[in-house]
């Protein structure tokens, strides 16, 4: 038994629409930090909820989504060299991966209903995934002359920090009320690409 193809161009403009999203929401929508601090991570950055709720709704798709709309909203379009956002917007990349990945390995359910779904993702969607994309984030900026060396770890508190808190207030609400209306979408991925 064959199982029909969903169409490509769909995800196509789906992928379109996701960078456009990512690109803006990470350039217009930050909110600084009452701490001060570097000014590369002197801010919540809102556009890691919605990375990482694009990802897990739109599989791969939102990954891509995700790198782009960093290098180009939170890198190029906010002063980074285009050299550098190139490797330092894996930081964004890494914090997509690893929750999708870990929902996908774990079978979790993607409403966080009961307390085992609800504790691994606040693991690898939360915790893991922030800290990785952080000490990423802040140790390429300072490889790059970004930041100073002695700015690492103000840059990584606040980044990692900031990650956290906008993730746990924003995800698990989204993916507990959005998940069933985006479960009917014809877009919506079940594994990574389809």
């Amino acid at each position: 038994m064959r199982i029909a193809q969903k169409p490509t161009y769909s995800f196509l403009a789906l992928l379109l629409v996701l960078i456009i999203l990512n690109t803006l929401i990470a350039r217009f929508i930050v909110i600084p930090s009452p701490f001060g601090g570097p000014s590369v991570a002197s801010h919540f950055y809102i556009a890691i909820a919605f990375m990482i709720l694009f990802t897990i709704w739109f599989g791969a798709y939102g990954a891509i989504a995700a790198y782009i709309g960093c290098f180009i909203g939170a890198g190029v379009l906010s002063g980074i060299p285009p050299e550098v956002s190139l490797y330092w917007s894996f930081a964004d990349l890494w914090q997509v991966l690893i929750p999708l990945v870990a929902i996908r390995m774990f079978r979790l359910d993607l409403t966080l209903d009961n307390r085992r779904d609800f504790i691994y993702f606040v693991i690898f969607g939360i915790l893991i995934n922030n800290f990785i994309g952080a000490l990423w984030g802040t140790g390429t900026l300072a490889i790059s002359n970004v930041i100073q060396w002695t700015e690492i770890m103000p840059a990584f508190i606040i980044w990692f920090g900031g990650n956290v808190i906008i993730t746990l207030l924003i995800v698990p609400l989204a993916l507990r009320h959005g998940t069933p209306v985006i479960r009917k979408s014809k877009l919506f991925v079940r594994n990574y690409w389809d």
